[in-house]
């Protein structure tokens, strides 16, 4: 599918871009995780920094609203005491890693996440922490650009225990049944980055 992803026109990437390469390589966004361990290795890590992905991309997209999470600290340490440093917030980090490399940086609105947790309430998830970021993103991408043609590859839905990905599949079968989205050749792929 690298063929039909690079002729994309927008083609965002998630995380340590994980599918580039065989996925093609046009890169227009990453979406990130700006919360937590993620976004602290990447930050920290010369290599994400130099990823061709990376170096390419006009957009950096952070995922997590620091509103949104800096309001689920105090139920999660009650909740999932483990997760102490998943609301960590270094949304400002990448703000000053865009202004260093002149790439535009996109906090996506809590509001996105408020709108996915009552769209995935239709399916009944078990209980979840948060969606995952290919949710989050595919949410964003769908209010912000309703006439476009959105296709997904990589979207295996699995990956982290605390993402509702079982009630994912089915929003997104929603979509696609819908017609606002398809599955790049008609299939769901095996996810390389879990979309988390």
């Amino acid at each position: 599918m690298a063929g039909s992803i690079d002729a994309g026109d927008f083609v965002i990437r998630f995380n340590d871009c994980r599918s580039y390469g065989a996925g093609g390589s046009r890169t227009d966004a990453v979406a990130v995780c700006n919360t937590g361990r993620p976004a602290k290795a990447m930050l920290g890590s010369p290599e994400w920094r130099a990823h061709p992905g990376v170096v390419s991309a006009g957009e950096i997209w952070s995922v997590r609203d620091p509103e949104k999470f800096a309001a689920m600290r105090a139920p999660l340490a009650v909740s999932h005491p483990e997760l102490d440093d998943f609301c960590d917030d270094y949304t400002d980090a990448f703000t000053a890693f865009c202004a260093d490399t002149g790439k535009t940086h996109v906090v996506i609105d809590k509001s996105v996440h408020d709108a996915v947790d009552a769209s995935l309430s239709a399916f009944d998830p078990q209980p979840y922490v948060v969606p995952s970021s290919g949710m989050i993103v595919i949410a964003e991408v769908l209010s912000k650009y309703a006439e476009a043609e959105v296709s997904l590859a990589g979207f295996g839905h699995a990956g982290w225990e605390w993402h509702p990905f079982a009630a994912e599949r089915q929003l997104v079968d929603r979509y696609i049944a819908a017609g606002r989205l398809t599955r790049l050749g008609g299939k769901m792929l095996v996810s390389s980055s879990h979309g988390a």
